[in-house]
């Protein structure tokens, strides 16, 4: 029995992109939850939280994209043709918001507010257009001779449009607890306060979006609620609820760690219940990943390099955030 080696870079584009989405969502928080905070000390604390490690968690987006480009050319070329806007858009959001983290603490005090609104301007469609993506490619694509057929605008449509507010409030919501992790005082508080209300309305944008996919989605109804699926896979909107309400007590006797850890799990059984509705379709709604496979000396050739690459990429990630750990404070920084 040979490797199935698209299915071992469907795993790692996977973990890739689930990498990606923890990482760099509670920075993108930050900024969305910039508006909220009103004062120059709290918003240097905030960016000083993430300022040492938020440009290596973008590594993860690279590696996902490289290797949809190389393990499944066709996924790549029918992905990217349907979805040049809301990516490009995506792209100059993250290129706002860099540059407003090295410009930010260079201003002066009379245009630092310019780089503020650059830095909230930035996360919200950065993320706001990743949503954008993500509800276009439940949605499915228009493919003939395998090429992408559909229109320039096929990807704006109410859900993927809701999609991306739910994004907006799903990395709002991690980088609240990022903040109860790694902030104290009045600051603290303050993100102690929101993030109650910000689970309330995760777990609205869950709901909405857990009824609506079935219910344009034929397909993914069939493979949730069917016999016996719908016994395999009822764990994750219970594990759903239960980790919601861990979050919830966590916040409510103000817990420093726990909030954060929950909201990661909340995330993962999100990702999990995307996984489910679409294995094994790297193009939906029918082309799978074997289907979009490059040939497999290509997939294999690429394979030696990444498996050498990632754990150098998993151990500097481990180190930075392992230096970088603990409290901080404008006073002090990390302590």
């Amino acid at each position: 029995m040979g490797i199935d080696l698209p299915l071992i870079w469907a795993v790692i584009i996977i973990f890739g992109i689930m990498m990606y989405v923890v990482m760099d969502g509670f920075d993108l928080g930050i900024g969305i939850l910039f508006p909220f905070v009103k004062g120059k000390t709290d918003r240097d604390v905030m960016m000083n939280t993430v300022a040492p490690v938020w440009d290596g968690n973008e590594t993860w987006l690279v590696l996902g994209g490289a290797a949809l480009f190389g393990a499944f050319p066709l996924a790549y070329s029918v992905v990217l043709s349907a979805l040049y806007l809301p990516l490009i858009f995506m792209l100059m959001g993250l290129i706002f918001r860099g540059v407003a983290f090295e410009f930010r603490f260079k201003a002066k005090d009379e245009k630092r507010h310019l780089w503020d609104k650059a830095f909230i301007g930035g996360s919200i469609a950065a993320t706001f257009f990743q949503g954008v993506a993500l509800g276009a490619f439940i949605d499915g694509f228009e493919v003939a001779n395998r090429q992408f057929v559909g229109g320039s605008l096929a990807w704006l449509t109410p859900f993927t449009l809701f999609c991306g507010l739910a994004l907006v409030v799903a990395y709002a919501l991690l980088g609240c607890t990022w903040l109860i992790m790694k902030t104290e005082g009045k600051l603290q508080k303050q993100m102690h306060d929101i993030a109650r209300p910000l689970a309330f309305v995760v777990l609205a944008v869950i709901g909405i979006v857990s009824i609506w996919t079935p219910l344009t989605h034929a397909d993914i109804a069939a493979r949730w609620f069917t016999l016996p699926n719908l016994f395999w896979f009822l764990p994750v909107p219970i594990l759903v609820l239960v980790t919601m309400y861990g979050l919830l007590r966590a916040v409510a006797r103000h817990a420093n760690y726990t909030p954060f850890l929950l909201t990661l799990v909340l995330i993962f059984l999100g990702y999990s219940g995307l996984g489910i509705s679409l294995w094994p379709n790297i193009v939906p709604p029918s082309i799978s990943i074997w289907d979009a496979a490059a040939p497999p000396q290509s997939q294999g050739f690429m394979l030696v390099g990444t498996l050498f690459i990632i754990p150098f990429i998993l151990g500097y990630t481990f180190w930075s955030y392992y230096v970088f750990r603990g409290k901080v404070t404008h006073e002090d920084g990390y302590h």
